[in-house]
């Protein structure tokens, strides 16, 4: 095996790495503000990716997808806030923990119900890949990089450029004190899981765009994203992205020697070491939302 074979190799693993950095950054958002660990969010991107579906059977394209994917998994992220995880902001986080594996098992039945368990595909234009040096470069490789890049630059500007953003880091780093200095904890907390929904979703939709949709595909993300989340350390959001990206390429390189079919393997072993030799994560100073 060439040198261009694993330069191909590393570019889909910063791709796939770059889904893997929203899914991850969407859990470290619910885990700064909320303090648990959202299960959900596998399926929350698999939400995302049937409403992406419906985009695009209407016509809207890649950017159709996007929105209505982005749409859909904000307003059930949201749903679940309201009708759920607000009672139970009172109670451990346990509590919350578990409510989210029951509400992704719950996803994951009614999406199988009502959409079947058929394989489905993004109605989108065959295009053929560019050759970039050694690189085989796919249009909707760029299309996936570029969308999460914009999503993540947005992301980061709200959270440091924005009053709204300002509040939600103070809620991260003390809840207590910041409804003492009169901040709307329960807007924040809106407007946080209406990010991580929208993350989520844009998530699920950019992994249909290179895959296929199925109702059980959010738990082929949720394991990858957990360990990015774990790798760059738990409520940091810098470290959420590196950590996907991280996650990524080291799944894609590691195909040659386990198969296309057991690299998730790969996500679940980095996650195993970084919880036994460094649990805290690689940027364990800059803890929570901030």
């Amino acid at each position: 095996m060439d040198t261009a074979y694993y330069l191909n190799l590393a570019f889909n693993g910063v791709v796939e790495g770059s889904i893997y950095a929203l899914g991850a950054l969407s859990i470290t958002l619910v885990f700064g503000i909320a303090r648990f660990p959202n299960a959900a969010t596998g399926d929350v991107m698999t939400v995302g990716a049937f409403g992406g579906l419906a985009g695009t059977t209407l016509g809207g394209g890649v950017i159709g997808a996007i929105l209505a994917g982005v749409a859909a998994s904000a307003a059930v992220a949201v749903a679940f806030y309201v009708l759920l995880f607000r009672a139970l902001a009172k109670r451990s986080a346990v509590a919350s923990m578990i409510a989210s594996i029951g509400l992704a098992f719950f996803l994951r039945a009614a999406l199988g119900f009502f959409m079947g368990h058929d394989q489905r595909v993004y109605d989108l234009p065959l295009a053929r890949a560019t050759l970039v040096g050694p690189l085989r470069v796919q249009p909707a490789d760029v299309q996936v990089m570029a969308a999460a890049a914009v999503a993540l630059a947005v992301t980061f500007g709200l959270l440091h450029l924005t009053p709204i953003g300002r509040r939600m880091r103070a809620v991260a780093d003390n809840p207590d004190l910041a409804r003492a200095s009169g901040i709307n904890a329960g807007r924040v907390m809106v407007v946080m899981w209406l990010m991580a929904g929208a993350l989520a979703g844009l998530a699920g939709v950019l992994l249909g765009v290179k895959t296929v949709v199925t109702p059980d595909m959010g738990w082929d993300l949720l394991l990858p994203a957990f360990a990015a989340t774990i790798l760059g350390t738990i409520g940091n959001p810098v470290g959420a992205v590196l950590g996907g990206l991280l996650i990524g390429v080291a799944q894609e390189l590691s195909t040659p020697f386990v198969g296309f079919t057991y690299k998730i393997g790969v996500g679940f072993a980095v996650l195993l070491l970084m919880l036994m030799i460094r649990p805290q994560g690689l940027f364990a100073r800059n803890a929570l939302v901030r």
